[in-house]
């Protein structure tokens, strides 16, 4: 039995139990590509579950310490590792990237307070672009002019993440929002808000949203690198994560009443109505908006 085989069905379910949105996308992918882009989802949420073992957060700071140095000299210990390290090798990925994605998480494994809008796109780029980048030619992207496209869909995603989980991230004893922003709140005030806070906090949440759209713009803009049926697959998945950010604009927006979050109904509509008419409209889309990445100049593929 090759890794493949082995891994597949373990990565789907993975999938489909934590990232229904992209689960419900990647069913208009190809069966290869939506079972490699599952298994690379199951490593991404492994490292990401143990970043958030509150209990023994040194231990994992360890153990993604162990990974990174498993990956940077291609010798696996973790079966998860040498499933990643297999997939990584039948698409050429960088091994560069994922350690930027562990040097993310392992900023996540003690207090996180973030201080302004350069430093919260940078932790974007590392927890969500990163992926981005593996993710491209995975769908069989066509140059490398696709990736800082690729990399702003998944901060887009991930601002939208933070702006959902708000409170949720607090129990963490993280603050995504910047303090530029919010000022020096910390988790507790985020947990237990006053009103004020809850004012000064809903305005962030907006203007975080804002942000986000910017870069699901630039995502969308980057859609023809890629062949029609990943195409139409991304533009469900990012209309559909997008759409989270238009039922927490709803709430105007009471963060601090839970996650929002987008029926399969209205997921199917957004297929029909939003993302196919996007995936088949494009020409050769325009040049990557270059000011969107100035946080992110030393990052891999940043500037393609």
């Amino acid at each position: 039995m090759t890794p493949r085989e082995a891994t597949a069905p373990d990565a789907v379910a993975v999938l489909a139990r934590h990232g229904r949105s992209f689960h419900f996308a990647s069913r208009f992918l190809g069966r290869r590509r939506a079972h490699d882009c599952a298994r690379l989802y199951a490593f991404c949420r492994y490292l990401d579950d143990l970043a958030d073992e509150r209990e023994r957060s040194s231990a994992a700071d360890l153990a993604l310490a162990g990974i990174a140095d498993q990956v940077a000299v291609g010798r696996p210990e973790d079966p998860r590792v040498r499933d990643f390290l297999d997939l990584a090798a039948c698409y050429d990925l960088d091994p560069a990237v994922v350690l930027e994605l562990v040097r993310g998480l392992r900023s996540d494994c003690g207090v996180v307070a973030i201080a302004d809008e350069a430093e919260l796109l940078r932790y974007a780029y590392r927890v969500a672009g990163t992926v981005g980048v593996m993710v491209a030619p995975i769908l069989g992207a066509r140059s490398r002019r696709a990736l800082p496209h690729a990399i702003d869909l998944g901060i887009a995603m991930q601002l939208t993440n933070i702006a959902r989980d708000v409170r949720d991230d607090a129990a963490l004893n993280r603050r995504y929002l910047p303090a530029a922003w919010v000022g020096e709140l910390d988790a507790q005030a985020l947990i237990d808000p006053s009103d004020r806070t809850r004012a000064v906090v809903g305005a962030a949440v907006l203007r975080l949203l804002d942000l986000a759209d910017r870069y699901y713009a630039s995502a969308e803009a980057g859609l023809c690198h890629l062949p029609l049926g990943s195409r139409f697959a991304i533009a469900v998945a990012a209309r559909c994560y997008r759409a989270i950010g238009g039922r927490l604009r709803s709430r105007k927006p009471e963060w601090w009443q839970g996650r929002a979050v987008v029926s399969t109904p209205r997921k199917c509509g957004i297929a029909l109505l939003q993302a196919l008419p996007r995936a088949v409209a494009l020409g050769s889309g325009p040049a990557h908006e270059g000011p969107l990445h100035r946080a992110l100049a030393d990052m891999p593929y940043a500037n393609g």
